[in-house]
């Protein structure tokens, strides 16, 4: 699992939806972001200031969401990628099932085939190593 994801883990299936929202906003930029520039990315929404700046400290808090410093504002910026979020909730899915082969053979029938190729792809390239 990849470093300081378990807390990750844990708390993601708890992810709201103004979290959630948040979180695609932070995914997109490739910069950390003040909360003034979180909040204005949220234009469906009419949200306070202190509204976005609550939900990033509880997101920071959860660990999905790491913080730094800059001048008297926080910035902001993702702990994982989003690519990383959506693995560990296949995981976790995985988990709870009984018979993680049949889930596997299922969601394999499931997909087109170009996912079907890059799992391929990705399979290949680790080399037979696996995640116990």
């Amino acid at each position: 699992m990849l470093a300081g994801i378990v807390s990750y883990c844990e708390s993601m299936n708890r992810l709201g939806e103004l979290e959630r929202a948040i979180m695609e906003v932070l995914w997109e930029s490739d910069d950390p972001m003040t909360v003034r520039q979180v909040g204005i990315c949220l234009t469906d929404r009419e949200l306070a200031h202190t509204t976005v700046m609550t939900v990033l400290d509880r997101l920071t808090k959860k660990g999905f969401v790491r913080r730094q410093r800059a001048g008297r504002a926080w910035r902001y910026r993702p702990a994982e990628s989003r690519e990383a979020y959506v693995a560990e909730l296949m995981l976790t899915a995985l988990d709870q099932t009984g018979d993680r082969q049949a889930a596997l053979t299922r969601f394999a029938r499931s997909v087109s085939g170009a996912e079907a190729a890059a799992l391929r792809a990705a399979l290949e390239a680790l080399g037979g190593s696996r995640r116990d």
